[in-house]
């Protein structure tokens, strides 16, 4: 069956209770009556409510009705908060420097409002240590405290350590300030339309003052 209302002459019952433009009341009225004042007002005649007795009808513009409730609902979709599990993976003897940048990456994640999932991946003899994975991952959770907290403790996964991080931010809140974020620098960028040029061609001169 069509989700679609029935409308105008698809309407088919002799008498309804009938909405006007304004969602004033008219009344229950014959059909053939409805459809004569839909036509002096250059409306539709919509179907609103089918399983009332009499079934409930309103006089509108079909068309503009149909493009408004779409346009709603692409807006909502723009605007619905999907949760995302990103995914992180670790070696249990990583780096300073190595380590510093997966931390980044999962501050980035959480800062965006989405849940990380962090791997401690075990090669050969580093699975008879399963403590360094596990310190690893304490140490990191620790280090994101603020942002972050652990929503799934490290298990042992075969081969792997995981655990899962949450954000403390909901992810339609990390959104809305990326969204003022960005309203900010654009309103900056059209307040001072000449300050990157400025700085663009301050460059040059800066470097041929170093050569």
């Amino acid at each position: 069956m069509s989700a679609e209302p029935r409308i105008n002459d698809r309407i088919r019952v002799p008498e309804v209770r009938l909405v006007g433009p304004s969602g004033e009341q008219v009344g229950i009225v014959p059909l053939a009556k409805a459809l004569e004042l839909a036509q002096e007002y250059d409306l539709d005649l919509v179907e609103v409510a089918a399983n009332a007795r009499p079934p409930v009808c309103k006089l509108m513009d079909y068309g503009k009705f149909k493009y408004e409730s779409a346009m709603k609902a692409r807006e909502a979709r723009k605007n619905q908060a999907h949760t995302v599990i990103k995914e992180m993976k670790l070696r249990p003897k990583i780096d300073p420097h190595d380590y510093d940048t997966k931390k980044g990456h999962v501050v980035r994640f959480l800062k965006q409002g989405d849940k990380v999932k962090i791997t401690i991946m075990f090669r050969g003899r580093e699975q008879s240590r399963p403590e360094l994975g596990y310190r690893l991952l304490q140490r990191l959770a620790e280090d994101v405290a603020d942002l972050g907290f652990v929503e799934s403790n490290p298990k042992q996964d075969g081969r792997n350590m995981i655990m899962v991080l949450g954000p403390h931010k909901k992810k339609t809140e990390a959104m809305a300030e990326a969204r003022q974020a960005q309203e900010a620098r654009k309103a900056e960028a059209k307040a001072n339309p000449g300050k990157s040029q400025n700085v663009a061609e301050e460059a040059p001169a800066e470097a041929s003052a170093d050569a």
